[in-house]
């Protein structure tokens, strides 16, 4: 039975937890050589055991030029291209307005804007025409959550870019598309949280907020990476995606 990204060569950055690594095992399942990045080696090396012969993994800070340029430079040694970009890697803290510092803001904007613009612009290169860039945007960037104003407004930004990019890349034919996550069962989520009970009573709130009464899978963004992936969406770019158990849809 052929499969949907068959021959395809993709980069998935945060790709060894989360969303990220639930993303990477679906784009390969269906075909694709998934290049991840992530700042653990011991994070990179079991994602890369978990994935199989078709992932190749790097340790690296996306946040880093130098990093990111080892990235593709590794990409363009495959000598195939590049398919699928899925701009991933991302986070956050709660903070009130009287809470936020420098450092809050410039770390967030850090990794949640800059990182993922320069992920893209190093990208451009090797994008093989009807490629597919993917933004990980939230469904924080429209909700007004209390204490969550930084890291929404950089989902925002990512959200703003999707489009912008959708537009400027439509002549090479290659389409840019956002995902906004609601709250998915990720270690990200269990770190919001100071302690064990507190996570889970956090993740309990966020149960209850979701209309299908349950938090997400990674899988089940990764999923929908695959669809924006994949010849099925090749009539969408600009678009954002919400996957989120009907949290900001009903």
């Amino acid at each position: 039975m052929s499969k949907q990204l068959e021959g395809k060569t993709a980069v998935v950055t945060g790709g060894t937890t989360g969303i990220g690594l639930g993303a990477a095992k679906r784009l390969a399942e269906e075909g694709a050589h998934v290049f991840l990045i992530g700042r653990r080696k011991e994070q990179v090396d079991a994602a890369v055991a978990e994935i199989g012969a078709d992932a190749t993994g790097l340790v690296g800070d996306v946040t880093s030029s130098d990093d990111l340029d080892r990235l593709y430079e590794a990409v363009k040694a495959r000598g195939q291209g590049l398919d699928i970009v899925f701009v991933n890697a991302g986070g956050g803290e709660f903070a009130t307005l009287e809470q936020v510092t420098e450092k809050h803001f410039d770390d967030t904007f850090g990794l949640n804007v800059k990182a993922l613009l320069f992920t893209v612009q190093k990208a451009l290169p090797l994008l093989n025409e009807d490629a597919s860039v993917i933004l990980n945007a939230s469904t924080a960037a429209t909700r007004g959550a209390k204490a969550f104003g930084v890291y929404g407004a950089s989902k925002a930004a990512v959200r703003a870019l999707a489009r912008t990019w959708a537009a400027e890349l439509a002549e090479r034919k290659v389409r840019v598309n956002a995902i906004s996550p609601g709250p998915i069962e990720t270690p990200g989520i269990t770190g919001l949280a100071p302690d064990a009970a507190a996570a889970d009573e956090l993740k309990a709130e966020f149960a209850r907020s979701i209309p299908l009464g349950r938090m997400g899978r990674p899988e089940e963004v990764g999923n929908v990476v695959v669809f924006l992936a994949s010849g099925a969406s090749s009539f969408m770019t600009g678009a954002d995606v919400f996957v989120d158990g009907g949290l900001n849809q009903v």
